[in-house]
């Protein structure tokens, strides 16, 4: 004989707690589902430059596609880019903060870092490739950042020095070094006086050339032929990097000799370059983000300073502009495109 429970068998009861739990979890489903897609990291990209392709910021996304996140999936990024235009970092910043974002990366060296830091002292900040962070005011040092923002560095100012160095060693009867900057940039702006004093020591005169976008290319080389520069030096700057053909195309119609800060420029046609791989950079910052996004606070991680330098020489620019390199000089390449 069944057992009755208010006037219910038990069989009977036990169906109606089952649909009532299964309605209670088909109610509250649309609420939990809601509850996990608000915890998806978002993360705010903030860039001087115009376009969210190119291969720094395909860099950045393969280093988290590496620590298994997917864009659109498990992590979220709003990007804000500046289009060349550094005066609008700023509200591009607020923006982002606005969004509520988890993090704020800060590409393109230290001026979307610098508007992000005076943006927020809570949300943490990770900075892609800042050249000198102490002098810039990003981080009292390297090794205990402080405040809300770590990140990666390009290398010191001893870099300028070695470029210059080598510029000298493969055209030795240089005298006239024209450089090629923007002087809206923070990172350019420290760039351009540690050259100048490196170019003191080695007795070198410099020539500046300041360049805003493209548009500004032609007339800066023949500011340069007209005052007979001997060399060029291009500065690190991401509205350069994107037109290193370009830049590569006048520099040996120009017939200067010229040295970059990043091998891309000789692979799209330049003559040399020395420095760290950029690429690597955007990688390893993506390690940061994972790192903060897991618990760790930015002052506890220190920046990241690059390990190896390459020296690149590319023979097909030197035999268009008729330079002969010499042995040593080749000897000491990393790397030489034939």
């Amino acid at each position: 004989m069944r057992k009755k429970i208010f006037g219910l068998t038990l069989s009977t009861l036990l169906f109606a707690l089952s649909f009532f739990g299964a309605l209670l979890f088909a109610l509250t489903f649309p609420a939990q589902a809601q509850q996990l897609a608000a915890k998806v990291p978002r993360i705010g990209y903030l860039a001087g430059g115009s376009s969210r392709t190119g291969f720094t910021h395909d860099a950045f996304r393969q280093g988290l596609h590496e620590l298994g996140y997917v864009e659109g999936k498990n992590i979220l990024i709003e990007y804000r880019l500046a289009e060349g235009k550094l005066d609008r970092l700023a509200d591009l910043a607020t923006e982002l903060i606005g969004l509520k974002v988890d993090i704020l990366v800060a590409a393109e060296g230290a001026g979307p870092a610098l508007a992000a830091k005076k943006a927020t002292k809570t949300i943490p900040i990770v900075f892609t490739s800042a050249s000198d962070p102490i002098s810039a005011g990003l981080v009292k040092s390297l090794a205990r950042p402080g405040g809300n923002i770590t990140g990666l560095t390009t290398g010191g100012p001893e870099l300028y020095g070695k470029r210059l160095e080598l510029l000298k060693e493969t055209v030795p009867r240089v005298s006239r070094v024209a450089v090629l900057w923007n002087p809206e940039s923070e990172d350019l702006n420290l760039a351009f006086e540690e050259s100048q004093a490196a170019a003191r020591a080695s007795g070198l005169q410099l020539q500046s050339l300041e360049v805003r976008g493209p548009e500004d290319f032609e007339s800066a080389f023949k500011a340069a032929a007209d005052r007979r520069a001997g060399a060029l030096l291009v500065q690190s700057f991401a509205v350069f990097m994107r037109s290193r053909a370009k830049l590569a195309d006048l520099a040996v119609k120009s017939r200067l000799p010229a040295m970059y800060a990043d091998r891309e420029y000789v692979e799209a046609g330049g003559l040399m370059s020395y420095g760290s791989s950029v690429a690597d950079l955007y990688r390893r910052a993506a390690t940061y983000v994972d790192k903060i996004l897991k618990g760790r606070k930015p002052a506890d991680l220190p920046v990241e300073q690059p390990t190896k330098f390459e020296f690149i020489i590319n023979l097909k620019a030197a035999k268009q502009i008729g330079l002969t390199i010499s042995p040593t000089v080749l000897a000491r390449a990393d790397k030489v495109i034939r």
